[in-house]
């Protein structure tokens, strides 16, 4: 328990340190923290190699290529994205295309941070399948009001 709480208070102040120094500045941050656990088809990635295998490095991608669409405001490439058969707690893909509008509408200097914890690769389908832990969040100004407020946050969550 107190290593949980260890982390919780870590990822807590590299959250808000971030949420400060940026909070002017349009960026993202992604991390595979040093102690991810990663495993790809069954086996465990440790250390440099973690980061380094073909793999972790498209899911990565994956998530530079979403972060790019996001500061470019391009509903298209982001929802590419997305799989044609997203389903989040009951959201499809075409009610994460409406939410990601109506952000792109009202907010603008979008930020966001990825702390990835886990990685688990698997193949199925002839596809590979990711399922990433990660800590994190999405920071918006308020078109209206220009206020820096928080979109959404998430403290070991999995994306799919």
């Amino acid at each position: 328990m107190k290593l949980y709480r260890k982390m919780s208070v870590c990822v807590g102040l590299v959250v808000a340190s971030f949420i400060v120094l940026n909070a002017g500045m349009v960026c993202a941050e992604m991390l595979l923290l040093p102690d991810a656990v990663v495993t790809v088809e069954g086996k465990v990635v440790k250390g440099k190699r973690a980061s380094a295998h073909p793999a972790v490095r498209e899911v990565l991608m994956t998530f530079h290529r979403a972060e790019a669409a996001v500061q470019k405001e391009d509903l298209h490439s982001l929802m590419t994205v997305y799989s044609p058969s997203y389903n989040y707690h009951g959201l499809k893909q075409v009610d994460v295309r409406r939410v990601w509008g109506e952000v792109f509408t009202h907010y603008n200097k979008l930020a966001s941070i990825h702390l990835f914890s886990a990685i688990t690769i698997l193949q199925a389908d002839s596809q590979l399948h990711a399922e990433v832990i990660c800590t994190g969040g999405l920071y918006g100004n308020e078109e209206s009001t220009g206020e820096r407020i928080t979109l959404d946050s998430w403290f070991h969550e999995v994306h799919y």
